[in-house]
């Protein structure tokens, strides 16, 4: 079984995120790659790649995409409401995105990305020998298609909103450099998590936008890697959800995340002075 060295655990508290190698289960993998085919946007062909350069949605036709039923974050039983943004049978489809989350709720998936027995346990060394909730869903396969002769955009950082640990990025097919990798602002974390009103909630601060608008003077950090990679990450890390791939392949990402049990007594609680309160692997000092 994979396990975080203490050097990597320590590396996770500083920046915020680790990268963990060849860990996912490659037989699960295949079939990802495969069932990503079920239902592809309009005019994508998985044999042709000519197919796959953006835009590939004009805007007038996202706004015709069909939605997928909601369906919650379950943790043991408990939920977590879904956001909506997280319904759309195909994501949000914007010139070169495709989050594909009607998978999300396969369990092939949950067991590849989340309850694989390193990847778990990985998780616990952070968060604590049985504390972790059982996850019913992923947030599905993110994909970023060529850029091609899309112009370039300033990256667009962002925290996540919704109620989580820690996220989960798996890639499910090789990344390489300049590729649309999960794409982070290191150590953003020990800024972001007291720039909201609560530790796990959405509410931010008066003074998050002032911190926000820094990153644009920060250089991000691209994560890319081959198939079976991972990155976790904290849930305050700041990531850009609009990282450029200049490769000729789509790049594939599943996407997750892992919550401790008492996550719901704790969703109204302002921001501790120990930001690590929660998490009894990452040593506070050394």
């Amino acid at each position: 079984m994979i396990k975080l060295t203490p050097d990597e655990i320590r590396f996770f508290r500083d920046e915020g995120y680790v990268i963990k190698r060849k860990v996912m289960d490659e037989k699960l993998m295949a079939e990802a790659r495969e069932r990503l085919w079920d239902n592809p946007p309009p005019g994508i062909d998985r044999n042709d790649p000519n197919t796959w350069r953006g835009p590939i949605q004009a805007p007038e036709d996202r706004e015709k995409l069909p939605r997928s039923p909601e369906t919650d974050y379950l943790f043991d039983g408990w939920t977590i409401p879904n956001p909506p943004s997280h319904n759309d049978q195909y994501g949000a489809v914007d010139g070169i995105c495709w989050r594909y989350r009607t998978l999300g709720t396969e369990k092939f998936l949950v067991r590849m990305l989340l309850t694989d027995p390193s990847i778990w346990g990985m998780a616990e060394q952070l968060l604590g020998k049985g504390w972790l909730a059982v996850p019913s869903r992923t947030r599905g396969i993110y994909c970023r298609f060529p850029q091609c002769d899309i112009p370039v955009e300033p990256l667009k950082p962002h925290t996540d909103g919704h109620e989580f640990h820690l996220g989960v990025v798996g890639f499910i097919d090789d990344v390489p450099p300049n590729g649309g990798g999960f794409t982070i602002y290191p150590k953003s974390h020990r800024v972001f998590y007291y720039q909201h009103l609560t530790q796990y909630g959405r509410d931010k601060a008066d003074t998050y936008e002032k911190h926000h608008d820094s990153l644009k003077e920060q250089t991000a950090t691209e994560c890319c890697g081959d198939a079976g990679d991972i990155v976790l990450f904290h849930h305050r890390l700041a990531h850009a959800g609009n990282p450029p791939n200049h490769s000729l392949k789509i790049r594939k990402a599943a996407l997750g995340d892992l919550v401790r049990k008492d996550l719901k007594d704790k969703l109204d609680e302002p921001p501790c002075e120990n930001m690590w309160g929660d998490w009894p692997g990452i040593p506070t000092d050394g």
